[in-house]
């Protein structure tokens, strides 16, 4: 398990180089290297995943293993949007924050923290696999926000060079990042509610005010704004991107800081 996600992790590394090449001498050329690398990357981070499931436990029982989990999730997402969309430069963005979550996971500790016997339920593959997806839809979605700058300060500048024909138009970023807030929004709800039916459960409260329960709920609020703003004051655009981009920077504390500074239910305690 540990050579497959060393290779994994070299082979996202390797597409992450392949994609900032792409952004300044791109072609259809490095664009198919790119994905092939990000493809095989994650064919053998599957594999690592699967083989952790089947020796006995949810592969999140420690930072390393979440962030894994985390960055598979965005890669299984980035796919379906390349094959949906076909949003060009889109693994020149995607991938890096990829690879950065694999690097971290590298270097965090790799100790299998067991799930206490209260805490064994059939919730923590619903509760954890929705949480994760949630919060890859909104990496996805931040990610073509910082695109979305990029070229709508192109459009400002009026610098319209050969980069600036090779991004999407500004409303095809816009409403694919919508429709990732938009997925990953109610992934966020369900993820909420399963953990609060989880936790009435194991302790028989629904609510314990864990700071992850808390961050998790202020991420809610965070997105909740994001769409709320869009459907009645219009905030498309621009505004919208740099919500998104926010929003995922709140999802990053709320994976790691809350993780790592804050002590409570979910901080990988025994």
């Amino acid at each position: 398990m540990v050579i497959l996600f060393e290779l994994a992790l070299t082979f996202y590394f390797a597409a992450t180089i392949v994609g900032v090449v792409e952004l300044f001498r791109g072609s259809r050329a490095t664009t198919r290297i790119m994905l092939a690398l990000a493809a095989i990357g994650f064919i053998l981070h599957t594999a690592n995943i699967v083989l952790s499931a089947l020796s006995g436990h949810m592969p999140v029982t420690n930072m390393h293993e979440a962030s894994s989990f985390f960055s598979w999730c965005i890669v299984l997402l980035f796919f379906y949007v390349e094959y949906r969309y076909r949003i060009g430069l889109l693994g020149s963005f995607i991938m890096p924050i990829v690879f950065v979550l694999m690097l971290s996971s590298s270097i965090l500790p790799r100790e299998i923290t067991p799930v206490s016997p209260m805490l064994q339920s059939s919730w923590l593959g619903v509760h954890t696999a929705l949480a994760f997806l949630g919060d890859a839809a909104f990496a996805m979605a931040a990610g073509i926000g910082v695109m979305y700058l990029v070229q709508e300060h192109f459009v400002k500048t009026k610098r319209l060079g050969s980069l600036f024909q090779r991004l999407p138009s500004l409303q095809i970023l816009d409403e694919v990042s919508y429709k990732l807030i938009t997925l990953g929004f109610p992934l966020l709800t369900l993820a909420i509610i399963t953990g609060a039916l989880w936790a009435e459960s194991a302790w028989g409260s629904y609510w314990r005010w864990d700071p992850k329960e808390v961050w998790s709920l202020i991420t809610w609020f965070i997105y909740a704004l994001v769409l709320h703003v869009r459907l009645t004051a219009g905030w498309r655009g621009k505004k919208a991107a740099i919500l998104s981009i926010l929003g995922f920077s709140i999802v990053l504390f709320t994976f790691f800081g809350v993780n790592l500074l804050l002590k409570g239910v979910h901080s990988f305690v025994r």
